[in-house]
């Protein structure tokens, strides 16, 4: 007997000793040690038992390695309960998960190497696998979703399952395609609780693991299922080789019939989806999916309807539609998350290319490129299985003729009923659906509506009044003074008003507006409406610029195709040298020369800078200004200066963000090396919403202390700058059904200059109240060049 218990009591042992040092190193809180020692306790119970039951003396050496991982388990349930309550340590959490991962692999190879494979063994070491993959499912349930939880709770329901189906405790031969399919749980749960992947990889990743944990253990079912009357004869004392029971007639067929159903449940759940699924990821609640489509009663109808042959066609070019509305359902959820609005086949088609590469500068190239792999995997799937799963139902209700025309009939009059009274469990979403047919019309609108734009369009662009102005008229009230206009990235409504971060950022401007009285300058502000919402940057820079609504990337590209009169060229014409500071574009960008007709653009590759990046942002706003005045305004013979320089500090993720320094020790850039490493990373910011925000308003704070420091650094009593945002920031920070307003002010140490805008009823300071004047932003051109030209009274 003491050789029996000396294993176990040693494991017990070292958990404690584990729980110490993370309490020490760490910190572990009262729930952690409770979780923690219980782990400990059951460990020892259930070894010593499963010795005693088994008639070993002692622990082999491969079990001793498994319960090594039985103790690291446990120290990783510790640390998952801390998460409840706190932030446990994640470097610990995961330092224990890859430890405990590589000697699965070690007891593994030992257990071949000295062939001391037993009984005990392998359910020991399934069991110490499943430990850890709940344990880590419950640790990422709560950034992830619940749903993660049927991970780790597979093996628990499957052996709970024996408990009232005798047949489901009979043994399996093993597998190794069990081990590794534990295995590949264990790492994708790893993966996402360090959250080293983008939130929607790791979703795929998870459900494929998930997909294939249903397949190894809807396998052993089906084993069991098959040699269930084997089983039940030993358990009933019956011959264990009775072939009468081995051979009973219909077993396979059995079996045959349940993996029929639940394909067909599969279908059937595919094309629900289809039907009534909604339009934004904040709709996918249970309750909007209780819902009766009228589009599947015609279907249903037509199915028992038709002959074979036009049922078939017919289902496989229904099937093909579903698929593609149901793809268009997937980019419209993620559209309106990110840009609140639906996606538009026409006019949106051109963001693929930008949005890949904004997400391969945000989360690098290889993560973005599996996250378009993936996405198209997604999409080539729907498009394969909707059609399967439309003629796999059609063939379903037209063998059950009878009982689908009956179905369909009470259905049909519920529907009916439910059409007349307006019922509906959600908001929006009536219990009588038309939700598929109103997606396709909208659909067909909007393509039909995206190839009217651009004669529309083409009209609108021929109507300027300022083309065939003269140089002499251009922006008298401005000769000799340097213009800036600094568009500050996702600078929106909510960073000045209604949200947890405002209060900060309203006290930067406040504070920003006191030093800039000190350095002898004013300003006044207001809110301009922007053709678009939490990314497509260009469209607000091209609107601001040419004083037409640019709100598609159709009329964008169709913009500077044209020769449209932009204040660039208005500059230009008057005498201004014209600069375009881009740094977040490389060396290629066209549209600077081409349509802009910059004298002179500047991106990442010509500044100078030798520093780090900064997720999105090539360097930081205070070396981009740093490097205007160095090779612009600071040189010795110049003309005045026009210049748009767009700041992408306060680009998502924003993280890491860097930090102001003296502006002597700006230099080259080397100065903010180590900045990236002690700000957070995107993975760590992006746990939660409420982290997001908190890191979205330092980073506007950032960019608006570096403005008013560069005014008040450099002091140049010549300088105009117009500072604007482009867009709100994405859903996660604005909220849902957020405005498109942006705040805009203008700053001037000349008094002339702030008198030629009196009448614009723009509020004094930086910071925009919320009785502020609100302007389409495409209205601002033709006001600028109105208050700024030879006469002082400008349009209403």
């Amino acid at each position: 007997m003491p050789s029996v218990r000396t294993g176990p009591l040693s494991g017990l042992v070292a958990q404690v000793a584990l729980l110490a040092t993370l309490a020490e190193t760490v910190g572990l809180s009262g729930p952690g040690w409770v979780v923690g020692v219980s782990c400990g306790l059951v460990t020892y119970a259930a070894v010593t038992r499963g010795l005693a039951r088994s008639d070993l003396p002692v622990l082999g050496k491969a079990d001793r390695v498994t319960l090594v991982r039985a103790t690291l388990a446990g120290g990783v349930a510790a640390l998952t309960a801390d998460s409840i309550g706190g932030s446990p340590s994640l470097t610990a959490l995961m330092a224990l998960t890859v430890v405990a991962l590589v000697l699965d692999a070690v007891d593994g190879w030992v257990a071949r190497r000295t062939a001391t494979t037993s009984t005990f063994g392998a359910r020991f070491d399934t069991e110490v696998d499943a430990f850890l993959i709940l344990v880590l499912s419950v640790y990422v349930a709560p950034s992830t979703g619940t749903w993660v939880l049927a991970i780790g709770l597979a093996r628990y329901v499957f052996v709970a399952a024996g408990w009232w189906l005798p047949w489901m405790r009979g043994a399996v031969p093993p597998r190794y395609w069990c081990k590794v399919v534990a295995a590949i749980q264990a790492i994708v749960l790893a993966f996402a609780a360090a959250r080293v992947l983008p939130r929607s990889l790791t979703d795929i990743l998870l459900l494929a693991a998930l997909v294939l944990l249903a397949e190894s253990f809807g396998r052993e079912v089906w084993w069991l299922w098959r040699d269930r009357d084997d089983a039940l004869a030993d358990g009933a004392g019956r011959p264990a080789g009775d072939e009468g029971a081995q051979q009973v007639p219909g077993i396979r067929s059995g079996v045959r019939t349940v993996a029929a159903w639940g394909v067909t449940a599969l279908a059937g759940g595919l094309v629900w989806f289809a039907l009534v699924g909604p339009e934004e990821i904040s709709g996918l609640t249970l309750s909007a999916f209780l819902r009766i489509p009228v589009e599947g009663l015609v279907l249903v109808t037509v199915a028992v309807a038709v002959p074979v042959r036009v049922r078939q066609v017919l289902a496989a070019l229904v099937g093909l539609g579903l698929g593609l509305l149901t793809i268009l359902k997937i980019l419209d959820m993620g559209f309106f998350e990110e840009l609140d609005r639906p996606f538009n086949p026409v006019t949106d088609r051109g963001y693929f290319g930008p949005a890949v590469g904004v997400l391969s500068d945000s989360i690098g190239r290889t993560d973005a490129i599996s996250f378009v792999v993936a996405a198209l995997v997604l999409f080539l799937g729907i498009l394969v299985f909707m059609p399967l799963s439309v003629m796999r139902l059609s063939r379903l209700t037209a063998r059950h003729r009878t009982g689908s025309i009956r179905a369909v009939s009470v259905i049909g009059l519920v529907w009916v009923l439910c059409a007349v009274t307006g019922a509906q469990l959600v908001d929006g979403a009536p219990i009588a659906s038309t939700s598929a047919a109103g997606l396709a019309y909208d659909q067909v609108v909007a393509v039909r509506d995206g190839l009217e734009d651009r004669q529309i369009f083409a009209r609108l662009a021929a109507d300027d009044a300022f083309r065939g102005t003269p140089a002499r008229d251009l922006l008298t009230g401005l000769r000799g003074k340097d213009v800036i206009v600094a568009f500050v990235e996702s600078y929106g409504q909510v960073a000045v008003q209604g949200s947890s971060f405002s209060p900060r950022v309203d006290a930067t401007l406040e504070a920003g507006t006191r030093r800039l009285r000190a350095a002898g300058f004013s300003s006044r502000s207001a809110f301009l409406t922007s053709p678009t919402f939490g990314g497509i940057s260009w469209l607000a820079h091209s609107t601001l610029q040419s004083g037409l609504w640019v709100d598609t990337q159709q009329r964008y590209d169709q913009l500077t195709a044209g020769d449209r009169f932009t204040l660039s060229d208005a500059f230009k014409r008057a005498g201004w040298r014209t600069v375009g500071d881009v740094p977040s574009n490389g060396p290629s960008w066209p549209d600077g020369t081409a349509f802009y007709h910059y004298d002179k653009t500047y991106n990442d590759g010509n500044v100078g800078y030798v520093g780090p990046r900064f997720s999105y942002a090539t360097m930081p706003d205070q070396y981009v200004l740093s490097a205007f005045q160095r090779l612009e305004l600071a040189k010795a013979q110049r003309r005045p200066v026009m210049a748009e320089i767009d700041l992408v500090s306060s680009h998502t993720p924003w993280a890491p963000l860097p930090h102001l320094v003296p502006w002597s020790k700006v230099g080259d850039g080397a100065v903010f090396d180590n900045m990236p490493s002690q700000g957070q990373s995107p993975a760590a910011v992006w746990r939660d919403a409420g982290q997001v925000q908190a890191a979205y308003g330092q980073s506007i704070q950032y960019t608006l202390n570096a403005l008013v420091s560069f005014v008040q650094t450099y002091a140049d009593k010549n300088l105009v700058l117009v500072v604007l945002g482009d867009h709100q920031p994405a859903t996660i920070v604005s909220g849902q059904d957020a405005s498109h307003e942006v705040p805009i002010s203008i700053i001037a140490h000349d008094p002339a200059v702030m008198h030629r805008i009196s009448g614009w009823g723009w509020q004094e300071g930086l910071r925009p109240g919320p009785n502020a004047p609100v302007w389409p932003m495409s209205a601002f051109r033709d006001r600028f060049l109105t208050a700024y030209g030879p006469q002082t009274q400008q349009t209403p």
